[in-house]
């Protein structure tokens, strides 16, 4: 469904060209969770940027469902950190936001707002603004308006990284059930190592910028989890340790180090601006 071949990306800043990612290799199939970590500026929330089309790559191929990315297309959701809901708006009419974008008649947006207001866990809500709610409430509203218009392919970029851990676990698991029944394609960036492992069929660790793939963690558990019993299964003891282990030894400092064919340093045009 996604796929990377050989990709950079370079920004243009005030001290300079900063290259933030380079001889990116990665696929994806449709229907896999993927999760990107390694450290802060490596280039993981580029990478979904890239394959949203919201920037081009530098150099390299991107493709995807086998067509090259060439601008923003509909067929992916995007979740941040931020929520961005609006705050004039109720909780349903937040929701049915890109519905009303898209042109469908009232009745069917009212339809599928219900539906996902169920699907979400937000029965009684629909009318609650969004400062008469939960922070929790506040991420399964955001999650129901990326799912409003079906997108295949879901980038979550630390959708979760400011809630506790409790309701942390919780949204997890909702979206991990949700993915697995509608057949998602997820691409995960977060910071948080559990998570990472808890979430994957496949965890993707980056090096420091700028930011090359140098490890892929095949997370081989159960499709289904449960999550809040899975912390202590000892298959899931050990995959998280193997990913805290290499992070704790900074193994990614020297990308060279972790790539079987090293790639001598190629110049790449200057695109776009640091942010």
């Amino acid at each position: 469904m996604i796929r990377f071949r050989n990709v950079a990306k370079t920004f243009q800043s005030g001290n300079g060209p900063i290259l933030a990612i380079r001889d990116i290799n990665l696929a994806v199939a449709s229907g896999e969770i993927v999760t990107l970590v390694g450290p802060s500026g490596c280039g993981k929330s580029t990478l979904l940027n890239i394959i949203a089309g919201l920037m081009p790559p530098s150099s390299g191929d991107v493709q995807y469902d086998g067509k090259p990315v060439s601008g923003i297309h509909s067929d992916v959701g995007y979740m941040t950190q931020n929520d961005h809901l609006l705050p004039w708006r109720t909780i349903g009419s937040n929701i049915a936001v890109p519905l009303e974008i898209r042109g469908f008649e009232a009745k069917e947006i009212s339809r599928r707002v219900a539906e996902l207001i169920e699907t979400v866990g937000l029965v009684g809500f629909v009318n609650a603004y969004p400062t008469q709610v939960s922070g929790g409430m506040r991420k399964r509203t955001a999650l129901a308006r990326m799912l409003a218009y079906d997108p295949h392919t879901l980038l979550m970029d630390e959708p979760f990284g400011a809630l506790d851990a409790q309701l942390r676990t919780r949204l997890q698991a909702v979206l991990l059930s949700l993915c697995r029944r509608l057949g998602k394609t997820v691409l995960f960036v977060t910071h948080d190592l559990d998570e990472a492992i808890s979430l994957a069929d496949r965890c993707v660790v980056f090096s420091k910028r700028p930011g090359t793939i140098v490890r892929e963690i095949a997370v081989d558990l159960p499709r289904e989890r449960d999550l809040a019993t899975m912390r202590f299964d000892d298959r899931f003891l050990a995959l998280t340790k193997q990913l805290w282990t290499l992070f704790s030894e900074n193994r990614w400092i020297d990308p060279e180090e972790e790539l079987a064919s090293p790639a001598s340093h190629i110049e790449h045009p200057v695109e776009g601006v640091s942010r």
